[in-house]
């Protein structure tokens, strides 16, 4: 009697299971000392996972190349290149405005990876629609100006500011994110984006959306772009000395604009103590009215005094 071979079908596997491997299969292969927990953010290029850095007990954010763009083929191009260009780039810059980069390096399947501070915070065009007063916006500028210029004086132009890409931290710190297509203005790199429109469409200077390269006065536009769109949220009249400081900052010819993200920023903080601001020419009606309202009380006293000292020659010559 020959033996009968019994088949058994294949147990199909749970979603639970499938869901377990799919998401095994998708998670990117990194060095063991970091564990991937979830995404942060996605860009055209890369993808910013929350990791947790086992050898010194802390999370941290975890920037890779875009899973369409880890083979090799882009890996080892271009585009990954300019991934590990960037986080040189943020590893040179050292200021409290500017997260900083904590580790570098290739994922055993080629795709390159750099690690930094985990921000925590929120955005600044989230901060700005629930309520933030506008003197507290320009406040933020002005750190802002101080942030750009400081990267400006290292050779490095942003090219992509915008309230999306400043996070406001729980303690009061101001932090440019993103700065993927940031370019050196010194040394030898190459600029990937040479002669294409880099920059987000109403916050990048006419000369990055013609192609043409962008310098420190392309990063003021931006900042008067920002500075536009923070004064927009709030349903209010606009000052005319405002007014002349976002339009001496986004003027069309770069010649035309601030010199510099420090003479934007020095407007600003004379803007906000009253002073006379260098981008505004003043009527002799708004002189008198700034002189009124920078001593208010000085001239309130003197008032006082006027009335009571009429008062009391009345008084004596009755």
């Amino acid at each position: 009697m020959s033996a009968v071979e019994v088949r058994r079908a294949p147990t199909p596997l749970s979603d639970r299971t499938v869901s377990r491997l799919r998401a095994v299969l998708d998670t990117p292969m990194v060095p063991s000392r970091y564990q991937l927990r979830d995404v942060l953010g996605e860009g055209g290029m890369g993808v910013v996972w929350r990791a947790h850095d086992l050898a010194l007990g802390r999370d941290v954010a975890l920037k890779l190349l875009a899973p369409h763009l880890a083979d090799s083929a882009f890996a080892d191009g271009p585009l990954g290149g300019q991934l590990m260009q960037e986080a040189r780039l943020l590893a040179s810059l050292e200021h409290p405005g500017i997260v900083p980069v904590f580790d570098v390096g290739t994922s055993d399947d080629g795709t390159p990876w750099y690690a930094m501070r985990l921000v925590h915070g929120t955005r600044l065009d989230v901060a700005a629609r629930d309520g933030r007063a506008r003197r507290d916006l320009l406040r933020i500028v002005e750190t802002l100006g101080e942030t750009v210029a400081y990267a400006h004086a290292q050779g490095v132009v942003h090219r992509d500011l915008t309230p999306g890409n400043v996070m406001l931290g729980p303690f009061g710190e101001v932090l440019v994110l993103d700065w993927g297509v940031a370019h050196a203005t010194r040394g030898t790199a190459p600029d990937l984006a040479d002669g294409q429109a880099v920059g987000t469409p109403g916050f990048m200077a006419p000369e990055q959306a013609a192609g043409a390269p962008a310098d420190a006065r392309s990063d003021v536009y931006s900042l008067g772009a920002l500075l536009r769109w923070l004064v927009s949220v709030h349903d209010e009249p606009v000052p005319r000395a405002l007014h002349s400081i976002i339009a001496c900052a986004t003027a069309h010819d770069p010649d035309a604009r601030y010199a510099s993200a420090l003479a934007l920023r020095d407007d600003l903080r004379q803007y906000a103590a009253g002073d006379r601001v260098a981008a505004h020419r003043e009527s002799y009606i708004e002189r008198l009215q700034r002189f009124a309202t920078t001593y208010q009380t000085a001239i309130l006293l003197v008032v006082a005094y006027l009335i009571l000292r009429v008062a009391f020659l009345l008084w004596r010559g009755r």
